[in-house]
């Protein structure tokens, strides 16, 4: 990774920006901000459900699966992934492509609107391309669909409305018209942005303000009429239809002074905070590696743009107020872009997946910290290095947001292989259940589809084979009723369904630091691990490991995921794996091989498999020295080396009397 980033920032340093056209640089900056760790990030979220489905079922399935959700999102998807593979690089680089597309596009549009105010146009193009509260671009399948596809259009919409009024031309305006349907539809983030189209007009007409508004309610009229045929639209499909997404709660549990909290914070959030977090972020460990090259890249971009934005802006360009007015539309524009989510109950948190409603806040946020720099700051000596600044500050955010989506691809590679190493075939119907693994951008419906993908590669439409459930949030739903035997288990994938039972489940855990493992009732495991959360213990009694194939010509292999180096938990899975056919030689021959290349591990209940194969094959004496030298690591592990050394005294009745005298040296209790 810090090669690529080193050659990209050396091709940097060699390039005259002054010289290229603002399209070249608009380029240059989709590529700082979002393409600089594209070859190491993947899928998440819910690109693994619509990855699968659109490799298994096809482009036609997301009409169907989307009528009772978004159904206008449905061709979008479709017509995506009619000539874009499920396959993630693609999918980033395909990112890259539609985040040009809306840089350029609002630099386009923005013209349109402020003809006599160039480098406004290109201040807030720039601030759009970067706009750092908006954390969900490599989450590529979903994002690019749902949101910024359906963006792109709205904004074109935008633009195409002005440049009807400069041209005089009706064609212009039923372009408009039409780019906002294909804008409001398909999604309702930006049902509240719309109100943005009135404020840029009523800001460029002249006049009195009677008169300003009567022009602009008039130009405005076709627009809104398209406005009330969504919001009634909505209404229908939240009332009365088939839509199954978020609950409008606003108005049943919001106080004027809520509103007012929240519209403090969503300005602060989307006008200034987001702008900076990335500086709070790095300053947390300002020595660790991603923090440094994320300095890096910021004191590159401001390098870069400083000289460039020196010579594009032109001093005294139009009049002195526009800062004024710009804050005035950004405002209200970020409270309208906040509105559809608000409406829904859903907070407003950066750095997580519910930063995503700031895609309908961008335009706002943008415009606002523009109007605030261009109100305060009239020195246009200094004004270029602010706005450099605020642009560099912006790709460095999104840089780090990068290296957060590398590492759980990363984390995604070795959970993935580990369950290969560890599960090389299942049994079809088999329900995978675990409390939640230690990943942040995956549920367990996310899980579900590559997990199907690894066990069914050739998989055609029928029940769906695997599924994963997290008891956390499952029990006591409809899914999952409860954690007890030969309970039926259904859940719906969208257009497909998964059909179960309770008592066709692997039981798996893994620890934020150690590795997978399967959870066995007949390992002593209820014992072992009763210290972690009932949600998960309750599930080892359900623990079927023999539907688990170990004997199969056809080992499984993760797509996209190259093979890890064999360290530690390759050693471990595979020792658990011969333990479950009982394979003793075959552990202590891993367990010697792992001890030989210096590999240990970080959970101390990692050395279980090994002491009972030790114990089991006569070598008593190594058993307790590995026992030993657990407990010394870490007391905690205690409960588990009594649990294997019970096991082995059941099944070794010859050396009875020096199992007891073990018991007794690790203070078992009887």
């Amino acid at each position: 990774m810090e090669g690529l980033f080193l050659y990209n920032c050396n091709t940097m340093m060699n390039i005259r920006p002054s010289k290229m056209p603002a399209p070249l640089i608009f380029a240059l900056t989709t590529l700082l901000a979002y393409g600089m760790l594209v070859p190491f990030t993947g899928f998440y979220w819910d690109d693994w459900p619509f990855a699968w489905s659109a490799r298994f079922l096809g482009p036609a399935d997301f009409n169907p699966s989307f009528a009772p959700y978004r159904p206008f999102l449905g061709p979008v998807f479709y017509f995506t992934t009619s000539f874009v593979p499920a396959v993630p690089l693609y999918w980033q680089i395909f990112g890259l492509v539609i985040r040009f597309l809306l840089g350029v596009s609002a630099w386009w549009t923005f013209r349109q609107v402020w003809r006599d105010r160039p480098h406004l146009a290109l201040l807030a193009a720039f601030f759009m391309l970067v706009f750092p509260g908006y954390s969900q671009h490599w989450v590529a399948f979903t994002h690019i669909n749902q949101e910024l596809i359906p963006f792109l259009f709205y904004l074109l919409s935008f633009g195409f409305t002005f440049k009807a009024l400069h041209s005089q031309k009706t064609a212009h305006t039923v372009i408009a018209l039409l780019l906002q349907l294909c804008g409001i539809f398909p999604t309702e983030y930006f049902f509240g942005i719309e109100g943005l189209r009135f404020l840029l007009l009523f800001s460029v007409f002249e006049g009195s303000p009677v008169r300003r508004f009567t022009k602009t309610l008039k130009t405005w009229f076709p627009y809104l009429l398209i406005w009330i045929l969504n919001a009634a639209w909505l209404v229908y499909y939240y009332k009365f239809g088939a839509y199954a997404s978020y609950a409008i709660t606003a108005t049943q549990s919001f106080t004027a002074l809520d509103f007012l909290r929240d519209a403090l914070d969503s300005i602060w959030k989307a006008g200034f905070y987001a702008w900076i977090q990335v500086l709070a972020l790095t300053f947390d460990s300002p020595t660790a590696p991603a923090s440094l090259l994320t300095f890096g890249l910021i004191l590159l971009s401001f390098a870069f743009f400083a000289p460039y934005l020196k010579t594009a802006i032109q001093p005294n360009e139009g009049e002195s107020n526009i800062g004024l007015t710009l804050i005035l539309v950004g405002i209200p524009a970020i409270l309208l872009g906040r509105l559809p989510s608000l409406a829904a109950g859903l907070p407003l948190t950066l750095q997580s997946s519910y930063d995503r409603f700031m895609i309908s806040m961008m335009i706002g946020g943008s415009l606002f910290l523009l109007g605030v720099i261009e109100l305060l700051v009239r020195n246009n000596r200094v004004k270029p290095y602010i706005l450099a600044g605020i642009i560099a500050l912006g790709i460095g955010q999104q840089f780090f947001n990068a290296n957060i989506f590398r590492r759980d691809w990363e984390d995604q590679r070795n959970i993935y292989w580990q369950m290969a190493w560890r599960m090389p075939a299942l049994e079809p119907g088999t329900v995978i259940l675990t409390h939640q693994m230690p990943i942040d951008y995956e549920t367990d419906a996310s899980f579900t589809a590559p997990i199907n993908w690894m066990y069914a590669p050739n998989y055609t439409r029928s029940d769906l084979p695997y599924l994963m459930l997290y008891t956390e949030k499952r029990i006591g739903g409809g899914t999952l009723p409860a954690l007890e035997p030969n309970q039926p288990i259904y859940f719906n994938y969208r257009t497909v369904s998964f059909y179960g039972n309770t008592s066709q489940s692997v039981v798996i855990y893994m620890p934020r630091d150690g590795c997978l493992r399967v959870l066995d009732p007949a390992q002593g495991d209820m014992e072992t691990y009763s210290n972690l959360p009932e949600v998960l213990t309750s599930a080892i009694p359900l623990s079927d490991p023999s539907r688990i194939i170990a004997d199969t010509e056809t080992q499984v292999t993760p797509m996209f995921f190259s093979e890890p180096k064999h360290e530690w938990c390759y050693y471990f899975t595979k020792a658990e794996l011969a333990q479950q056919v009982e394979d003793y030689q075959q552990i202590i021959s891993l367990g010697n091989e792992a001890a030989s290349l210096g590999y240990q591990p970080t959970d101390q209940n990692e050395w279980l498999v090994f002491i009972k194969a030790h114990a089991l094959t006569g070598d008593l004496q190594t058993a307790e020295s590995i026992s030993a030298a657990a407990l010394k690591e870490d007391a905690r592990v205690r409960r588990g080396i009594c649990s294997t050394w019970r096991q082995v005294q059941s099944k070794n009745k010859i050396a009875g009397t020096e199992i007891e005298r073990i018991l007794l040296a690790f203070q078992c209790k009887p």
